[in-house]
């Protein structure tokens, strides 16, 4: 049985061939690494940042979420750089623990809980991994089944939140907010990953 059921929903910038924005939803030896980016700019080489930060963070997929941050600062500088949100879910503990440097904006909706109703923001803190690193502070989270986390970059506008319903399928709630959010004038994506399980 999986232990989280994920919906993804992009939009590339009209005239690009691919987007900057990516994600990764990986299952490791301790729980799960959920990660949201977004390269610099458009086109190839905010695809080639983004790119090589989703290989940085499969490879050190067990690693806690600041040095995984501070390992893709290193290994980035030769690149535009990213923004990322992530968020390690351990499920022996019920833990979840999360980081957000730049603007890929990140929310939790508890199980059960009124639209609307997000319980949980996490706090953004400004820079860019691979040119200018904030001072680094996670945040721990208790998180049961049935709570979901919702992570979108910056061509979705903030007002997104204010319908979230914590009862809708993940993949047709990320195409809502992709239809409904979307600036339209950058690339977007919208992953939203509601857990289903609770042990390893």
């Amino acid at each position: 049985m999986p232990l989280v059921d994920c919906g993804v929903a992009k939009f590339v910038l009209p005239g690009e061939h691919e987007s900057g924005d990516r994600h990764l939803v990986c299952r490791s030896g301790k729980g799960i690494l959920i990660a949201a980016l977004d390269g610099i700019g458009h086109g190839e080489e905010a695809a080639n940042a983004a790119e090589g930060a989703i290989s940085i963070l499969k490879e050190n997929a067990d690693e806690p979420v600041i040095s995984l941050v501070e390992l893709c600062h290193e290994k980035l500088r030769s690149t535009r750089g990213v923004v990322m949100s992530l968020a390690f879910i351990d499920l022996e503990h019920g833990l979840m623990t999360w980081l957000g440097v730049g603007n890929v904006q990140g929310v939790l909706m508890r199980a059960g809980a009124q639209k609307g109703s997000v319980q949980e923001v996490l706090l953004l803190r400004g820079g860019v991994v691979g040119s200018q690193l904030p001072a680094l502070q996670a945040a721990v989270l208790p998180i049961e089944k049935g709570d979901t986390l919702v992570f979108a970059t910056d061509g979705i506008r903030v007002e997104f939140v204010e319908g979230l319903s914590s009862r809708e399928a993940p993949q047709r709630a990320a195409d809502k907010i992709l239809k409904q959010h979307s600036r339209g004038n950058d690339d977007a994506l919208v992953l939203v990953v509601r857990l289903i399980g609770v042990r390893a």
